[in-house]
């Protein structure tokens, strides 16, 4: 079962890679957060299957920051884009 674990981790790793190519060329920024929240995403996948299969728990721990840190750099995105109000923010007053 240790196999199939690392074998997956491996598989993921692998498809999320590719995602590294749009994350660096894609053509505007939708498709760079895109690709940065499926890097997070896998991320936290590889760490998951790693740590199982090690056994390592600590690694819940590892997935669920970058399960984190994906979605607070995609508010950030939609909050700092050129021209926009940010998350609703006439709605705050």
């Amino acid at each position: 079962m240790v196999d199939f674990y690392f074998g997956a981790g491996a598989l993921v790793m692998i498809l999320t890679g590719l995602a590294l190519a749009r994350l660096l060329w894609g053509p505007g920024p939708a498709d760079r957060m895109m690709a940065a929240q499926l890097l997070g995403t896998g991320g936290g996948a590889i760490a998951l299957l790693i740590g199982t299969g090690s056994g390592v728990t600590a690694m819940v721990d590892v997935a669920l920051l970058l399960a984190l840190l994906a979605a607070f750099a995609a508010v950030a995105l939609c909050a700092g884009e050129p021209g926009s109000k940010g998350i609703h923010r006439e709605r705050i007053k």
